[in-house]
């Protein structure tokens, strides 16, 4: 479950309504932390068909709740005054990523390497046809 903590509009308020189908969250109090039984999880190892024996049912149902912990976790922080980035560079304002310029360092070999080849066409190499 993803819980929205500002409306989408604020959060694209330079794209006017690209979120106008989406409601607005409610405001309602927050769902009690998620977790797994270890009946759930075997009803899910099922619908997957994933073999998931006894001995490791617990140990998998205690690693997948402290994920789900996690998540709870980081959906209670408040990024009200946050404003979203589209990429993670985008922090480093001062530093962009370095991109080497778009130049042409080689000479153009083409000719060369298909030289040896069996069969070539317009640049081209010609293969024999495979699907009927």
């Amino acid at each position: 479950m993803i819980l929205l903590t500002r409306s989408p509009a604020s959060v694209n308020a330079g794209f006017p309504g690209l979120f106008a189908h989406f409601p607005a969250p409610s405001r309602a109090p927050r769902p009690p932390p998620m977790s797994l039984t270890p009946d759930q999880l075997q009803r899910i190892a099922t619908l997957a068909r994933i073999d998931v024996g006894s001995d490791e049912l617990r140990e998998v149902t205690e690693r997948l709740n402290q994920v789900l912990g996690l998540i709870d976790e980081l959906q209670s922080v408040d990024t009200g005054g946050i404003v979203p980035m589209s990429h993670a560079l985008d922090v480093q304002l001062s530093i962009r990523q370095r991109l080497r310029p778009d130049e042409v360092t080689e000479t153009d070999r083409r000719d060369d390497y298909q030289k040896g080849a069996p069969a070539v066409e317009d640049g081209l190499y010609l293969v024999p046809k495979v699907i009927e």
